[in-house]
Formats: C-alpha cells, structure tokens, sequence
C-alpha cells in the first residue's frame, strides 16, 4: 500500500475521512492484538527497578510479567506501516475514552482491552488534557470495572488505567473519590491480581491524589498491618505478591512524611521481621523500607544550631564538603549490631534453595542497605573505591537514569529510589518521556545536567 500521506501531497488533496478511519482502524487492531498477546503470556517473574541495569528502562510491561519496549508502543502509536499522521494516537485515545465510558456497548473483554490499550497510551504520551475533558466520565466507568470484578483481566486493567489516570491529570480531588473503593478491592476480593493492584493504585492516588498528611499516615497504617500480618488482614495470608505491593507502596507515602520518627517505631519490626522472608521480593522491598528509615532519621543542621561531635554520626567525607553536615536526629532500631549481622547474611547468602537470579539480587540489594544502615548519610549504589587522584571514595551517584541528551535523575538517596521504582511501576517505559512532560513526574525527583 502506498503511503497515504505522500499519495495526498503528490496530488494536492487531502486523505479522505474514510481513508484516515481505516488507518485508524488498522492501530486499533494492532493495540488490540498486542494487548491480548501480553494478557495471554501472563509470568510470574517481578522485574525490581531499584537494583537493576538501567539497559532495560524502555520496557513497557503490563504488570503480568510481559514486558513491551517503547519502540513497539511507538510503532503501535505512530507507526510508519498504516501511514497516521504524528498525532494520530490522540484518535485513538478518544476511541478508547469512547469504548470505556460507554458501558452498554461494550463487553467485559472489550473494555479490559480498552482500559489496557487507554492505560498503554497515557504511559508513552502526555495528555493530560485529553483525559481532563473526560475525568467525569472516565473515573466512575473505571471504578465501576474496579467494583463489579465482573473479570479479573477487567479489574487489573481498570487500576492499572486509574493509576495512570491519576498521574497524568495530577488532581489534588482524586484522592477522595476512589480511597474507599481501593481499600474494599484490597481488602475483599478473591484475586490476588486484583489485591496487588489495588494496594499499588492506591498508593498513588494516595501520593498523587491530593491525600492530607494525616490521611497518608493512616494508609500507611492500613498498608503496615498488610505487612505485619503476612497479608492475612486483607485475606491473603502468607501472599508475598501482596505483601511486596504493600512494603513498596508504605515506602513511597514514606517518603512525603517530614518526621518518621513516629512511623519509624512502630514499623522497624516489622520490616526486620520480614528480612526472615522465604521470598526474596519480600526482604528486598524490607530492607529497603529500612535503608529509608535510617536515611530519613538524619536531616541536615540548620544555620543557628549547635551540636557536638558524635561519633556515631557520619564525618564530612560522608556528607560532602558542598553539602550540609547531616545531623542524628533519632535511634532508628536499638539493637542495631543484630540487624548489621542479619543484613551481612543476606549480602553473602549462598545456600542453593535460593535460585542464582534470587541470590544476586540479594547480594547486591543487601551490600548497600548494611552500608547505609551503619552510614545513613550513604545512598544506593554508594561506591566506597578511591579516586585515584583525589584520594576519596567516588560516594554516591553511580546509579543514574538517563531521561534525554541533557538530563539525567541521579538516584543518591533511597527516597529517590522508592519514588523511581513507583514512577516506572505505573508508567513503566513512559516514564522518560513522562518525566519530560509532566510536571507531576519531575518535579518529585530533581535533576542534573547530563554529561556527554
């Protein structure tokens, strides 16, 4: 087939309406085709961001496993093949929009492809203003697909296209209209896919959603007892998929709190106690929870105020001779040589009940939380090699997240990581391009001038 756009500006005339409903038509089938591929080939494998190789930062997974890279949503989006002009995906959005606001139309499994191919394209462009003009609709056909459980594929979609959804729109109401709901998926459904997702999505409506201060310390509360219970509180005892969601997304809300000092009592149990995981995405997502923990116990010295020297306390090669002298504020967890020893286990585990893959992870996820437990003021990925020439260790900042030719996100601080791992949970692949254009996005994670 000859393409279309060049057919029109040889002749002077433009496509007809029918020829660019056919091109449409033709993304449709292919965002159809590849979203019930990806529901097909469901994995159990979970794919950690915190520790992994930036190489993969493209992917776009639709949570099950199933990972798709951006080049191919751009294809499907924009793709030279059916000839679309370059905002041809904003006429797709809208049939998307169309299909899940009009429920009597449309089939379970119609709208789980739609809410999937919605979710899909709000993760790769930014369009926020597209889905505002249609939020009244959008939200109560979303958690109308959320209530009913009509599917399970349906149900993850929906949270899937509602987390997304409250990203893009960045609106401060949001967070009232879907906590209720959110928690009774969490807390009553019969699939552990519907559970995990919800404690996600309801991790970021509550961060995004405009959640006060005190209504994130009390999902915190809610997300904890998931924890302390091994998932039994919401029915899914002994569920590691739902115990991780709940350790990641209480990490994230952690995050927003100025004192932690509060949290930190009564939660730093529960995450050592869940070091003893037979799951190692379980210890993972703990002793990063505790890595932030200690992180956060540490705030830097205000200009009238004066401290004498601890030695317990990091120097000013820790801290940085640009930076503030950071400052103890608190005793995290009282018997800190008994997590030191359990940290240093996992760091060096080598029993074969675990899988090689697992057994990496935990070497390198454990090396850099002991080290940030015994010095809080060291991020992730803290290099502590000399420079040859200066004589100091390299620090902080090996791990980077290159967003385009000029900006890259240094992640240096285990809140930066627990936000980054929560961006790309939901935007997956997006998240760069997210990143550029959504206000939302960057402004929670700061930047730094590439160098080339």
């Amino acid at each position: 087939m000859r393409d279309l756009r060049r057919q029109a500006l040889e002749s002077g005339k433009t496509v007809s309406r029918k020829a660019r409903s056919r091109n449409i038509s033709a993304v449709s089938s292919k965002v159809n085709s590849a979203v019930n591929s990806a529901a097909n080939s469901r994995a159990t494998s979970r794919n950690r961001t915190g520790h992994g190789s930036d190489e993969d930062e493209d992917d776009l997974s639709d949570g099950s496993g199933t990972a798709w890279s951006s080049n191919s949503i751009e294809d499907i989006l924009n793709g030279e093949d059916v000839d679309l002009p370059p905002d041809a995906w904003k006429s797709e959005l809208h049939t998307r929009i169309e299909q899940i606001v009009d429920r009597k139309r449309s089939s379970t499994e119609g709208r789980a492809d739609s809410l999937n191919a919605f979710a899909h394209i709000l993760m790769a462009r930014y369009a926020k203003d597209d889905v505002d003009n249609n939020i009244d609709e959008l939200l109560p056909s979303m958690i109308r697909s959320i209530k009913a459980e009509t599917s399970e594929r349906e149900t993850v979609a929906a949270l899937r296209a509602l987390a997304v959804t409250v990203i893009t729109i960045d609106d401060g109401q949001i967070y009232d209209s879907v906590v209720e709901q959110l928690k009774r998926t969490i807390s009553d459904s019969e699939s552990t896919q519907a559970k995990i997702g919800a404690v996600h999505t309801l991790g970021t409506a509550t961060f995004f959603g405009g959640a006060a201060t005190e209504e994130t310390e009390d999902i915190m509360t809610f997300l904890l007892e998931i924890v302390e219970t091994d998932g039994e509180s919401v029915n899914a005892h002994d569920d590691a998929g739902v115990v991780v969601a709940a350790l990641e997304e209480w990490g994230l809300l952690a995050t927003d709190l100025d004192d932690l000092e509060l949290a930190t009592e009564t939660a730093i149990e529960a995450f050592i106690d869940q070091l003893q995981s037979s799951d190692s995405g379980v210890q993972v997502a703990a002793g990063e929870n505790i890595a932030l923990l200690y992180e956060k116990s540490y705030t830097p010295q205000e200009e009238d105020e004066e401290v004498s020297h601890d030695e317990d306390e990091p120097g000013e090669e820790e801290t940085g001779k640009t930076g503030p002298k950071m400052i103890k504020r608190y005793t995290v967890y009282r018997r800190q040589d008994q997590l030191i020893d359990t940290l240093d286990e996992l760091a060096s585990v080598s029993t074969r009940k675990i899988s090689k893959k697992d057994r990496k992870t935990l070497h390198s996820s454990f090396a850099d939380i002991r080290n940030s437990v015994e010095k809080p003021t060291r991020g992730p990925k803290y290099s502590t090699a000399l420079n040859e020439e200066t004589g100091r260790s390299y620090g902080a900042g090996r791990m980077k997240v290159r967003i385009n030719r000029n900006v890259e996100v240094r992640i240096d601080k285990w809140w930066k990581l627990q936000r980054l791992n929560a961006l790309r949970r939901v935007l997956q692949g997006g998240f760069p391009t997210q990143y550029d254009e959504n206000e939302a996005v960057s402004r929670i994670l700061p930047f730094t001038m590439a160098k080339n």
